[in-house]
C-alpha cells in the first residue's frame, strides 16, 4: 500500500508574515508517529508542505492529513483534489477534532482525539475493506510501548533542530483558551512515555540538540525527575516548555538544569489576575513572574515569554506594560498573541454565546487578527498594539537593555546573540534555508545554548565561539 501522509502549509505561508526560519526549526512529529504503525511493505511519504514542495501529480493508496485552523482550507483543498483521483483520504488533528461534521465533508474517514489508539484500528479496517467513518480516541490512551518514530521519513536537512523529540501528551492544566481538553476530551488528557523507552529515543538521536515539542516537560514530577536524571552526562543541549509554577515549585527546574536545559517557553500570557481567573489559567495567580525570569536567569536558562493581548481586563496601556515589563526582566525572546477563540474551547463557547465573535474565517484564527469583539479595547487598537509590541521588543535597544539584566558579561552575549539572531538577520536565515545550509548553522546555536559560568562554558563550547562565528 502507498501511504502519503501530508503537512499542509498554515495560511501565514502565503503572507506578508512568512519567516521561513520559523517553519524550518524543527519537524513536526504527528505523522512520522503514525507512519511508524504501517505494515514493513507499505511504502510511505511524508511531506511537510513548509520546508519542501508538495507534488499533487500522484496517485496513493492513503492519503493521511494533518489539519489545524489556519491550513484548514488548503488541507480541504488538496483531500478534495485526491479523493476525486480515486485516493481513500484520512483527515486528523486539532481541527477536525474540534469541527468534525466539517471536516468529515471532506473526508472518506476522519481521526478525533490523539491516533496512537485509533491509527492501528484504522489500518486493519482498510486493509479489510471495511473502514469506518469516524474514528475517536476515549479509554485506553497510553504512549508506552508505541513503536519508535518514522524518523527515516523525514528530511532532516531541511531543519535547524531536526532532532525533535515528544515524550508526553497533552497537559495537566485546564486553561480556557486552549484547544488541549477538547482535543482529550474523552479520555486522558496528560499522560507520559516510560522514562527508558524516552531515554532511548533521545540514545537513538544524532547530535547534541534536542527540542521538546511536548505542552508541559515539567508536568508530571516523577516522571521529568527519572527523565533528567537519566540525561545527565549524556551531554545533551535541549530546550522545552512547562508553566509558570512548574518552574518555582521544588528543585526540578534545577535538575533539567543539570541534565542541559538551555532554553525555557514559559506561558506568562497576562499580569491580570482577572484575566488569570476568567481563562481558568489558576497555575499562575499570585505567582511571582520576575521569581521566574530571576531563577531561570540564575540557572542561564534563556526564556522564550508567551504574552497574550486582548483579555477582557486589557485596556490600551497593556502593550507597553508587557513589554516593559519583559524587557526589565531579562526576557530573551517573546511570542506575542492576540487572544483567539480556538472552535472547540471554553472561551469560544462563551464569545459565541455572548454574540461576540464577528468571523468564522479560518484563515484569519492565526493570532495576528481580532476575530472577536474586545471588551476594552477596538480591534483596530488591538491589532495595532500587537504589531507594537514586537516591534519595540525586538527594537535593537530592547535587545541591549534586556542583555544588561544579567550578571555576567558572558550571559548577557548569549542574550544578546540569541535575541538578535531570531529576529534581525532575515535576509541571512532565508538564505540560508534557500540554499540548503541549515546545518551548517547547527553548531552556532548550539554554542549559543552552551551552558555559561564564570569559568566559561560547562558544555565544551565556548562563548568566544559565538562571537567567532
Amino acid at each position: 500500500m502507498k501511504v502519503k501522509f501530508i503537512l499542509p502549509a498554515l495560511t501565514e505561508a502565503k503572507s506578508p508574515f512568512w519567516r521561513p526560519i520559523k517553519y524550518s526549526l524543527f519537524p513536526p512529529l504527528g505523522l512520522a508517529t503514525l507512519a511508524a504503525y504501517l505494515a514493513p511493505d507499505d511504502e510511505a511519504e511524508l511531506v511537510d508542505d513548509h520546508v519542501e514542495p508538495l507534488r499533487t501529480d500522484d496517485r496513493p493508496d492513503l492519503v493521511v492529513i494533518q489539519v489545524y485552523i489556519t491550513n484548514a482550507y488548503r488541507a480541504y483543498a488538496l483531500a478534495d483534489l485526491y479523493r476525486a483521483k480515486g485516493c481513500f483520504v484520512a483527515l486528523g488533528g486539532l481541527h477536525v477534532t474540534a469541527l468534525p461534521d466539517e471536516a468529515a465533508a471532506h473526508a472518506d474517514a476522519i481521526f478525533i482525539g490523539p491516533g496512537e489508539q485509533t491509527f492501528p484500528q484504522f489500518l486493519r479496517d482498510l486493509r479489510a475493506r471495511q473502514p469506518q467513518r469516524r474514528y475517536a480516541s476515549t479509554v485506553g490512551r497510553s504512549i508506552e510501548g508505541i513503536p519508535p518514530v518514522r524518523r527515516d521519513l523525514i528530511k532532516r536537512s531541511r531543519y535547524l533542530v531536526p532532532n525533535s523529540i515528544v515524550v508526553t501528551r497533552g497537559c495537566p492544566q485546564h486553561c480556557d483558551f486552549c484547544y488541549k481538553d477538547a482535543f482529550f476530551a474523552g479520555g486522558r488528557s496528560f499522560y507520559t512515555q516510560r522514562i527508558d523507552e524516552a531515554l532511548a529515543e533521545i540514545d537513538r538521536l544524532p547530535g547534541r540538540h534536542l527540542y521538546f515539542l511536548d505542552d508541559h516537560l515539567l508536568g508530571d514530577r516523577r516522571f521529568a525527575t527519572g527523565l533528567f536524571e537519566g540525561m545527565r552526562g549524556m551531554g545533551r543541549l535541549f530546550q522545552g516548555a512547562a508553566t509558570v509554577d512548574s518552574v518555582l515549585r521544588g528543585d526540578l527546574i534545577e535538575r533539567a538544569a543539570e541534565a542541559g536545559l538551555r532554553s525555557l517557553f514559559v506561558g506568562f500570557e497576562t499580569f491580570s489576575p482577572e484575566n488569570l481567573r476568567a481563562s481558568n489559567k489558576k497555575q499562575n495567580l499570585a505567582r511571582n513572574y520576575e521569581a521566574v525570569a530571576r531563577r531561570l536567569s540564575d540557572l542561564g536558562i534563556m526564556i522564550n515569554g508567551s504574552f497574550v493581548f486582548g483579555m477582557d481586563e486589557d485596556g490600551p496601556d497593556v502593550f507597553d506594560r508587557t513589554v516593559d515589563w519583559a524587557v526589565r526582566n531579562g526576557i530573551t525572546t517573546a511570542t506575542f498573541h492576540i487572544q483567539t477563540p480556538y472552535p472547540g474551547t471554553r472561551l469560544h463557547q462563551m464569545l459565541a454565546a455572548a454574540g461576540r465573535i464577528t468571523s468564522s474565517d479560518w484563515d484569519r484564527y492565526d493570532t495576528r487578527h481580532v476575530v472577536y469583539r474586545p471588551a476594552r479595547l477596538t480591534p483596530e487598537a488591538l491589532e495595532t498594539g500587537y504589531h507594537r509590541a514586537y516591534r519595540d521588543f525586538y527594537a535593537w535597544r530592547s535587545i541591549a537593555r534586556g542583555a544588561l539584566v544579567h550578571d555576567s558579561l558572558k550571559h548577557r552575549a548569549k542574550h544578546f546573540f540569541y535575541a538578535a539572531g531570531w529576529k534581525k538577520f532575515e535576509p541571512l536565515w532565508d538564505l540560508v534555508i534557500k540554499t540548503q545550509r541549515l546545518a551548517h548553522m547547527t553548531p552556532l546555536l548550539e554554542a549559543i545554548l552552551s551552558r555559561v559560568t564564570a569559568r566559561g562554558s560547562e558544555d565544551g563550547a565556548p562563548l568566544e565561539a559565538v562571537a567567532a562565528a
